[in-house]
């Protein structure tokens, strides 16, 4: 069992075609991280996040024929997840722009982007947590996704390209406009100042 643990997905998706019960092993693999990339960019509750990660995994099951082998799977999944996300945004008008991230959360997502603002400290040791999510919450939803799947679900420029099928220079610059506009909302509510002394 321990080698159906340690084998890379590409290998267990092979393995998955052949018997369903390998399956488990990628579900199991995957099923705590998607979990959590539905939380940070819903408001669902919990029962409702199982719900949608649920379809999540019949999608991927039904669909493993179809597997691109040049993308990496985790790509895979987290494009499948995206696109149930955008379904049920769709079908129950469930609001993505008021993501209540966690504290520990709000200061990863601060932390990796304070190195590319220039922001004279403001961002360093947060201690007012409600203000910065007060200024996430206020990101436009496309900024809000690229920023989670940068920087706390740490996926390099070309994963965040293959998961929404947008071209490399266009996450760069995405991610580029995301950082820019939350500093904008941080200046603007004057929130650094609160944020950090």
């Amino acid at each position: 069992m321990n080698d159906y643990e340690n084998m890379p997905d590409e290998q267990l998706v092979q393995l998955s075609l052949k018997d369903q019960d390998c399956f488990y092993y990628l579900m199991k693999r995957y099923e705590i991280k998607i979990l959590r990339y539905i939380k940070r960019l819903t408001t669902v509750s919990h029962e409702e996040a199982e719900d949608i990660i649920q379809e999540v995994f019949i999608k991927v099951y039904r669909n493993l024929n179809g597997f691109n082998r040049k993308l990496k799977f985790s790509s895979w999944i987290y494009r499948i997840a995206h696109n149930e996300i955008v379904n049920q945004y769709r079908k129950t008008k469930l609001r993505l722009s008021m993501i209540p991230l966690s504290i520990d959360d709000e200061a990863n997502l601060i932390d990796s982007i304070h190195d590319t603002i220039e922001s004279n400290g403001a961002y360093e040791n947060l201690e007012n947590a409600e203000k910065v999510r007060e200024a996430l919450a206020k990101l436009p939803d496309k900024y809000r996704e690229i920023l989670v799947l940068r920087y706390l679900e740490d996926k390099s420029y070309d994963e965040i390209s293959d998961i929404l099928r947008k071209p490399t220079g266009t996450v760069a610059t995405q991610i580029n406009r995301a950082k820019a506009s939350f500093k904008k909302i941080v200046r603007r509510h004057q929130l650094d100042k609160e944020i950090v002394k």
